[in-house]
């Protein structure tokens, strides 16, 4: 039995919640007793409180607190995932009205280190989960990145070779190049590059699971001959390349260190090369935390020391590092049928993910999965891909116009 000060406060919260939301949702507490928390005839979502201690979560709820409790397994969730973080986006929202704009916005700023050790020590957590476990949910490529949909119909296998040929095509890529790939993955980019090309390439990478799939499908591919996979620091490569790539990386660098990781790519340019960077950005201007507790949750459980600039301050640290940026494509709404995908993937497999890294894990990448999908969708997150030169080159070096990116 709940306490009357504790019951009361239920009742009054449960009553906003159907006035103002009218929520497809089903409440069960942990003695049986249930309450709909909207007028549906059929709730699409069942959400049980496994005890007491879990109420808190609900009556000041936040993304953060809410997937905490998830996780910690002081609630269950049953239902299309898509509708649970639709419904968790509305309790948290509604909270944090309640609390005022500035929580709404989330004004955090978390500031991290980024050392070379912690950084390879936040990559590992991340990406060393399992390769089995990625490959489960990911394309057959394994490209853990934003896919390019052409028409919105590809499958996921076509729409990620379309985002490689897109980002080869954007950076002019030619026969004889040499190509390094900061944050290279499971290899996907630059095996695509040594076979299309024959280019020479170097891809680098901090995780030890992915640096040994990689140079296993390097071989595979029989591109060993032009392919090279380091596990290794962005910071610490040396040489020139005509052209370099970083996919998904920045977000791992710290926004204070965003100058000096241009400055190091600008300083791996040839003088007339070209890179690009692919990557996530915070749509706050001023390059806050993601609003309603999701940032929190992220750093906590999926990212360590992860931090999103805004493209604003993405365009500025790459001009003070020496480079011009030449083109910018706002992806945002192919992340989020790259996550759809992922996120049907994913629960299709979800008996074989829990067996293989357990409940908590699966949890966490559950909620974290689809809640991304529904961050992209709403603009609470965006993607840009940025291609750049080094600062004052000839204006002739630049192409005309933008169709040689669609051959």
């Amino acid at each position: 039995m709940l306490d009357k000060v504790l019951d009361a406060k239920l009742q009054t919260w449960m009553q906003r919640v159907r006035s103002e939301l009218d929520l497809p949702v089903r409440l069960t507490l942990w003695n049986g007793t249930h309450y709909d928390l909207g007028s549906f005839e059929r709730p699409r979502v069942s959400l049980r409180i496994n005890d007491v201690g879990a109420i808190g979560a609900f009556l000041d709820p936040s993304l953060d607190t809410l997937g905490e409790a998830y996780v910690r397994e002081q609630i269950d969730i049953d239902g299309n995932v898509i509708d649970i973080v639709d419904v968790a986006y509305k309790l948290a929202s509604l909270s944090a009205l309640s609390a005022g704009s500035a929580r709404f916005a989330g004004k955090l700023m978390r500031k991290f280190a980024h050392t070379k050790s912690e950084d390879k020590a936040a990559i590992q957590y991340h990406y060393d989960v399992s390769n089995d476990f990625y490959r489960l949910w990911l394309d057959s490529r394994m490209v853990y990145s934003c896919g390019y949909f052409e028409y919105g119909l590809e499958t996921l296998d076509e729409a990620q070779e379309k985002k490689i040929d897109l980002i080869l095509s954007k950076i002019r890529l030619r026969r004889g190049h040499t190509l390094l790939d900061i944050g290279c993955g499971w290899g996907a980019l630059v095996i695509r590059a040594a076979q299309r090309f024959r280019t020479h390439c170097v891809g680098i990478t901090l995780s030890e699971r992915q640096y040994d799939l990689a140079l296993e499908r390097v071989r595979e591919a029989q591109v060993a001959d032009r392919v090279e996979i380091r596990l290794q620091d962005y910071r610490d490569v040396t040489g020139k390349f005509d052209r370099i790539t970083s996919v998904g990386m920045f977000e791992h660098v710290g926004r204070d260190n965003l100058e000096a990781y241009f400055a190091r790519i600008q300083s791996l340019l040839t003088d007339n090369g070209v890179a690009m960077n692919h990557g996530i950005t915070s749509t706050d201007a001023d390059s806050d935390d993601s609003p309603l507790g999701g940032g929190s949750f992220i750093d906590k459980y999926v990212f360590p020391a992860g931090e999103l600039p805004h493209l604003s301050l993405a365009v500025k640290a790459m001009q003070s590092g020496g480079l011009e940026p030449l083109d910018v494509e706002n992806l945002r709404r192919h992340y989020v049928r790259t996550l759809e995908h992922w996120t049907g993937r994913f629960e299709a497999h979800a008996q074989r993910i829990r067996e293989m890294v357990g409940e908590t894990k699966y949890r966490i990448w559950r909620v974290y999965l689809a809640g991304c999908a529904h961050a992209f969708a709403v603009d609470n997150v965006s993607i840009f891909q940025i291609v750049c030169q080094k600062s004052r080159q000839p204006a002739s070096v630049i192409p005309w116009s933008r169709r040689y990116m669609c051959r």
